[in-house]
């Protein structure tokens, strides 16, 4: 039972990063004078969700393996676009 409950808490912190990672650079208003700040804060977010998310994979049931893979995605998507404004 301790493996499954640590499986679905691995899932939980890796969707939690994910979403903190996503609101972080939705946030992100260019002209904004706190801009930088906010933009180091987005890269750490997505820094921190990439290893959460590394870290699930690692015992993911198959289901959990697919949602993580495209969440994985969908990071790689979001540091492209924090690389073009950078």
């Amino acid at each position: 039972m301790p493996y499954i409950k640590n499986k679905q808490q691995a899932f939980q912190a890796a969707q939690q990063a994910f979403v903190q990672a996503q609101q972080a650079t939705n946030n992100l208003i260019p002209n904004d004078e706190d801009f930088g700040h906010h933009f180091k804060q987005a890269e750490q977010e997505v820094m921190e969700a990439e290893q959460v998310i590394d870290k699930a994979l690692r015992n993911a049931s198959e289901h959990q393996r697919h949602e993580l893979e495209k969440f994985q995605n969908e990071l790689a998507e979001i540091k492209g676009n924090l690389d073009r404004m950078s």
